[in-house]
């Protein structure tokens, strides 16, 4: 399924937040040695970086897939970038829920929520907001409100957040995103993808720590659900036609 999901952009990944009420601890041993038992099981993330606020580990930008992970006060991150399988694409992500509670001293308690990301660039040349605009806007009532003669879109990145379950246990967020900035220079090239997101997230706390790794197929199932049946209709195969189009 990855493969299909690749055919329909230039660049396809999925990420992940384990976010924690409390800081997370941040000595030197804890730390490296996280990220050593992260190394073991996926050898070739052996890139070790410290930032600001930020420890991260990942492989080489040239290998596909490309895992990375990081940590901050409060949250651990992951992703995967091209992957070939969707059971790629969670490896990282599971393997992270199945080891960090024991290294990071992390209680059921403690959990915030677990967030995973289906993230899709498309490389487009042009205005990115006119792009999107055109491929999601025209038939709907706020079509009659932008049909302003002379005008030019400066702006368009529609989000939507919902809640699901019977208990709305799961937040949803649809999600476009332009680059650059309104009135920042764009890469003649096409180098600055449009983005195209979906975001679940499901809060804590739990029961157990154990669950971790139950949470994130709930969230994959749900996720992929919504990718085929809402995100590629909905969202992707609108912005694609446009950008084929090069009406924008």
């Amino acid at each position: 399924m990855s493969d299909s999901y690749k055919a329909l952009c230039t660049d396809f990944y999925v990420n992940q937040k384990l976010a924690v009420k409390m800081e997370l601890p941040r000595t030197r041993e804890t730390v490296l040695d996280l990220f050593e038992r992260i190394r073991r099981q996926f050898p070739s993330m052996k890139a070790f970086r410290r930032y600001r606020d930020e420890y991260a580990l990942e492989s080489p930008q040239s290998e596909m897939p490309h895992r990375w992970a990081a940590m901050r006060n409060n949250h651990i991150r992951t992703g995967t970038v091209n992957p070939p399988s969707m059971v790629e694409a969670y490896a990282l992500h599971k393997h992270v829920l199945e080891t960090a509670p024991a290294y990071m001293s992390i209680s059921a308690l403690d959990v915030d929520y677990v967030e995973l990301l289906y993230g899709f660039d498309l490389a487009a040349m042009g205005n990115h907001d006119a792009i999107v605009l055109e491929a999601l806007i025209p038939g709907s009532p706020l079509s009659a409100l932008l049909d302003i003669p002379g005008s030019r879109a400066l702006e368009c990145q529609p989000m939507v957040g919902l809640t699901l379950g019977e208990g709305r246990e799961f937040q949803v967020y649809f999600e476009v995103k332009t680059r650059p900035a309104a009135g920042q220079p764009r890469d003649p090239e096409g180098g600055d993808p449009i983005s195209v997101f979906l975001t679940l997230r499901k809060m804590g706390p739990i029961d157990d720590v154990k669950e971790l790794p139950r949470v994130l197929s709930l969230l994959a199932e749900k996720g992929e659900e919504l990718v085929q049946q809402r995100v590629i209709p909905g969202l992707l195969v609108p912005i694609r036609e446009a950008i084929a189009s090069g009406n924008a």
